[in-house]
């Protein structure tokens, strides 16, 4: 039980040709290919909303600081 061979990846295509068509490969093809890029565009909005948090959590909070002193002052 080794990778696929030249004669296997054949029938497979073959198969895929005889089930769904000529036609409608091309467009299987296109929805993967849109679904694939959404999935893309998902993962990176989320590592940058976990790097954009990260970023925020290890800035010092100045604003609260400068609220007290004023408080302080008045």
């Amino acid at each position: 039980m080794g990778s696929l061979g030249g004669l296997e990846i054949a029938i497979i295509v073959l198969v895929v040709l005889l089930l769904f068509g000529a036609k409608k490969i091309p467009e299987l093809a296109r929805g993967l290919g849109q679904g694939i890029n959404e999935f893309r565009k998902a993962s990176n909005e989320i590592k940058s909303e976990i790097e954009h948090g990260s970023r925020d959590s290890e800035t010092p909070k100045s604003n609260a600081k400068s609220d007290t002193e004023k408080e302080k002052t008045s």
